[in-house]
């Protein structure tokens, strides 16, 4: 999920350089599509040299989507604990969601449509961590039905669509698109209370 992974800038550490490397390039030709050459060659460095610090390629992608799929769940608790209000809560979830989604787009198509080539334990992790991550926003949509803040008759489902709405952002936003990420971040957040039903469905 979620998740979008800014990896740290450069500073001529290996496993920074093979990162940013394996995320363009699985960005660009999908995780089967790339080979370990390309990405070793795009870190500047040898074949054998990737092996020194990950076992696999699959290892490196593991790497990548374990440490975006956390570093999102960081940012839902985050945005959930500004506020007392089911419904402030929503929005600036949803909004950072989406924001972040859309800003680390490359990283954040990588780690959400390429699970499928993880092994079966990794894909285990990743799933976890993302169940963890819908269970902060179907609680908040709970507490909001329980208020009477929000009046969706299945919380549940409209935590698994508002999710889904904010992941299909990185597939679709580009840099030079019509809208910045603020832009995107704040429409989302207005369909997001709405769909959860909310009596005042305005921005914050």
């Amino acid at each position: 999920m979620s998740a979008s992974t800014p990896i740290p800038a450069p500073d001529g550490d290996a496993r920074t350089r093979l990162a940013r490397a394996a995320l363009d390039a699985f960005a660009a030709r999908g995780f089967h599509g790339t080979t370990t050459r390309d990405i070793s060659t795009a870190a500047g460095m040898s074949p054998a040299a990737l092996y020194v610090h990950h076992r696999s390629k699959e290892e490196l992608l593991f790497g990548l989507s374990r440490d975006g799929h956390e570093r999102v769940l960081e940012l839902v608790r985050a945005s959930v604990a500004r506020s007392v209000d089911p419904v402030r809560q929503l929005g600036d979830l949803v909004e950072d969601f989406v924001r972040d989604h859309a800003v680390a787009h490359t990283g954040a198509r990588v780690v959400n449509y390429e699970l499928a080539a993880l092994s079966e334990e990794h894909r285990a992790q990743i799933l976890e961590i993302r169940h963890q991550i819908d269970l902060v926003v179907r609680e908040v949509i709970d507490r909001g039905v329980a208020s009477g803040a929000f009046a969706t008759p299945d919380p549940r489902m409209t935590a698994s669509a508002v999710l889904s709405l904010g992941i299909d952002v990185a597939r679709w936003y580009r840099d030079e698109g019509r809208w910045s990420p603020e832009e995107v971040a704040a429409h989302y957040r207005l369909l997001a209370l709405r769909m959860a039903g909310a009596n005042a469905p305005g921005p914050a």
